[in-house]
C-alpha cells in the first residue's frame, strides 16, 4: 500500500472522529483537482468554487460517514458531479420563474391574492435589477429583456462568453437571494408548476 493511500485512510478515520486538521489535509489534497473537474463540467469557475465549498461543507457535516468510504477520490468526484447536476436543475427552475416575472401576463390558475403577490414580486425584481453592479446589470438586461445571446453580448462588450456566463450566474444568484428575503416573494417562487410552467 502506498504512503499516500495510507495517509488518506488515516485522515478519513481521523476526520470521521472530528479531527479538523485531518479533514483539512483531505481538502488540500483534492480541492484543485475537484475545482478543475467541476469547472470543466460546468464551464463556470464561479460555479466550480461554490460546488467545491458546498461539497466539503457537506462532507464535514456528515463526517461520520467518511469511515465507510473505500475510495475517497471516487466518492468525492461522484458527489460533486451529482451536486453540480442538481444545481443545474435548480438553477433552470429558478431562471424560468424569474423569466416569468418579466412577463406582464398573470399566470393561469392564479388567485387574486397570488396576482397581488406576483405584482409586488415583479416590483421587487425590478428594484433588485437596478441594484446590480453595472456590468452585471447590463448583461442581465441584454440577456433577459432584449433576448441577446451570450455570444453576441460577449462580442458587444468585448469580453469572453465565459465572463458573460459568470456575470449571469452572479446576477441570478443575487436576484434569487433578494427575492427569497421577502415572504410573499418566496410564496411566488414556491408556487406549483401549474402557475409557473416549465419549472
Amino acid at each position: 500500500m502506498s504512503t499516500s493511500i495510507q495517509y488518506e485512510e488515516e485522515w478519513l478515520k481521523m476526520a470521521a472522529d472530528g479531527d479538523e486538521l485531518a479533514f483539512t489535509h483531505l481538502f488540500h489534497a483534492y480541492k484543485f483537482k475537484l475545482y478543475g473537474f467541476i469547472s470543466k463540467l460546468t464551464g463556470s469557475p464561479a460555479t466550480a468554487e461554490d460546488v467545491v465549498q458546498d461539497v466539503f461543507l457537506k462532507l464535514w457535516k456528515d463526517r461520520k460517514s467518511l469511515r465507510d468510504v473505500d475510495s475517497f477520490g471516487s466518492y468525492l468526484f461522484r458527489m460533486a458531479q451529482n451536486h453540480a447536476i442538481n444545481g443545474f436543475r435548480k438553477m433552470a427552475r429558478e431562471e424560468n420563474v424569474i423569466r416569468q416575472l418579466h412577463t406582464d401576463e398573470a399566470p393561469a390558475h392564479s388567485t387574486p391574492q397570488s396576482h397581488i403577490s406576483l405584482k409586488e414580486t415583479r416590483e421587487l425584481l425590478h428594484q433588485a435589477i437596478q441594484q446590480l453592479p453595472p456590468r452585471q446589470k447590463a448583461i442581465y438586461l441584454l440577456s433577459r429583456e432584449e433576448g441577446v445571446k451570450h455570444e453576441e453580448i460577449a462580442r458587444r462588450l468585448q469580453i469572453t462568453t465565459g465572463t458573460v456566463k459568470n456575470h449571469m450566474i452572479q446576477a441570478l444568484r443575487t436576484l434569487r437571494e433578494t427575492l427569497s428575503r421577502h415572504p410573499h416573494s418566496l410564496e411566488i417562487l414556491l408556487l406549483p408548476c401549474l402557475v409557473f410552467p416549465f419549472c
